[in-house]
């Protein structure tokens, strides 16, 4: 599989994300095609990384199948023949989306990331190391990094197509849905978290934190979109050498945060567009990473070349 840093398809582009293109189809659906750029601290990367998006879009469709009927969601299909069948003008532009693309009903998107953290670690834990709080609201007192939330924290945040997204409180997300959409994206947040940790825990994969999107449909339903507990929504930590105390080794772009913090603290790099130019072995080492993270979670290889 070639390395796509932008798609070309014979649908109107209606969007360009950090890594996803989307198209519109009709009326009632969309194309979503993950591309295999890769952002790290809210900077896409000039680089991109072999079968990122191919592991992004076929983790969020084995999620989604996972999930069956408990929970509605936008995807149609993530077959590139099932997809070409039903959007005939894409049948000549198979190698483009083959793996990659996701077939989707449309929905109007809630402006806000649904995070959940079942572990506290990265942004969360250097807030509360310093002041003992997340998003300004105050956590349980002697927590450890890494160490498990129990329950796991409901933290929104802001969306940003591009620069950093900001946490917010759940009193904020009130303030900008109303409190009966905040509930019910809370409820939705927590019940898809739960049944993912769960069945992750059981391939050895803890899921430390992740990220949802939802939108509501035409007919006013609420409904999962986007992507789903993948390596870049989520942290993948091995769970046969979990310990609280410390940071953990993690099945996602690890590699890359950390070359990029050492250009950061060697003055290289201030952390902003546009990025340091990234080593080869970073780049295979960082696909190497998202493919063992769809292996192990799957249990089978991605299967798509």
């Amino acid at each position: 599989m070639t390395a796509m840093t932008a798609s070309d398809l014979p649908l109107e582009r209606i969007a360009r994300g950090k890594v996803r293109d989307v198209y519109a189809v009709d009326a009632d659906r969309l194309l979503l095609v993950a591309t295999d750029r890769v952002s790290a601290y809210d900077v896409v990367m000039a680089e991109p990384i072999p079968q990122k998006g191919a592991v992004l879009t076929q983790v969020s469709a084995w999620w989604f199948r996972q999930l069956g009927d408990t929970v509605k969601h936008h995807m149609i299909s993530a077959d590139a023949g099932e997809i070409a069948s039903a959007v005939p003008a894409l049948a000549p532009h198979s190698a483009a989306i083959t793996g990659r693309a996701m077939l989707c009903h449309r929905a109007v998107v809630f402006p806000i990331e649904c995070v959940v953290r079942g572990y506290i670690t990265g942004s969360a834990w250097r807030e509360y190391a310093k002041t003992g709080t997340l998003a300004g609201e105050a956590l349980p007192a002697g927590l450890k990094e890494s160490g498990r939330l129990d329950p796991p924290v409901f933290s929104p945040a802001t969306k940003a197509e591009s620069g950093h997204d900001e946490n917010i409180t759940v009193g904020r997300m009130r303030t900008i849905l109303g409190a009966e959409v905040t509930a019910e994206l809370e409820r939705l947040t927590r019940f898809v978290y739960t049944q993912g940790r769960d069945i992750a825990l059981k391939q050895g994969i803890i899921i430390a934190d992740t990220k949802f999107e939802f939108g509501r449909t035409g007919s006013g339903e609420i409904i999962l979109i986007d992507e789903v507990m993948t390596p870049d929504s989520s942290r993948f930590w091995p769970a046969d050498g979990y310990a609280p105390g410390r940071p953990q080794p993690s099945f996602d772009k690890q590699p890359l945060r950390d070359w990029l913090d050492v250009e950061r603290h060697a003055g290289r790099w201030n952390g902003e567009a546009p990025p340091p130019e990234l080593p080869r072995d970073i780049v295979e080492e960082t696909s190497k990473r998202y493919l063992e993270a769809y292996r192990r979670l799957t249990g089978a290889d991605l299967g798509v070349s």
